[in-house]
C-alpha cells in the first residue's frame, strides 16, 4: 500500500512540476522574448491548426504551427525566445489553463499520495 501511495505522490509531483515549468517558460518568453507580428496562414491538409509565419530580428523567416486555433489571414503579435524562435507565446491570447490545471491536479494527487503514506504508517 505504501509503495502505491509513493507512486501516487511521485506522479503528483511530476504533474505539479510540469505545470509550474510551463507557466514559468510562458512568463519568461512573454517578458524577455523578442516581439514580432505573425501572419496566420491557412490550415494545411491533415492538420487541425493554422501556421504562423513571422520574421525574427536577425531576418530569418519562421513558419510554425499555431499553439491555438486562429482565423487565417489575420495578423497576431507574438513573443518568441531568441535562442529558439520556434518557442512562442501569442500576446493577448496566452492560455495557461492547461499548465494551471497540471499544477492544481498535481498538487491534489501529491497531497492524496502523502496522505495515503501517512495513513499507511
Amino acid at each position: 500500500m505504501i509503495v502505491l501511495a509513493g507512486f501516487t505522490a511521485i506522479g503528483g509531483l511530476v504533474a505539479l512540476l510540469a505545470g509550474a515549468y510551463g507557466l514559468r517558460q510562458a512568463r519568461r518568453i512573454r517578458d524577455a522574448g523578442l516581439r514580432a507580428w505573425a501572419l496566420v496562414k491557412p490550415v494545411p491538409p491533415g492538420a487541425d491548426r493554422p501556421l504562423l509565419q513571422y520574421e525574427t530580428a536577425d531576418g530569418r523567416v519562421m513558419e510554425i504551427t499555431s499553439p491555438v486555433p486562429l482565423e487565417a489571414g489575420t495578423l497576431i503579435e507574438l513573443s518568441y525566445d531568441p535562442d529558439d524562435p520556434r518557442d512562442v507565446v501569442l500576446l493577448g491570447r496566452e492560455s495557461a489553463g492547461s499548465d494551471r490545471w497540471f499544477v492544481a491536479a498535481g498538487a491534489a494527487v501529491l497531497t492524496l499520495g502523502l496522505a495515503l503514506i501517512v495513513a499507511g504508517l
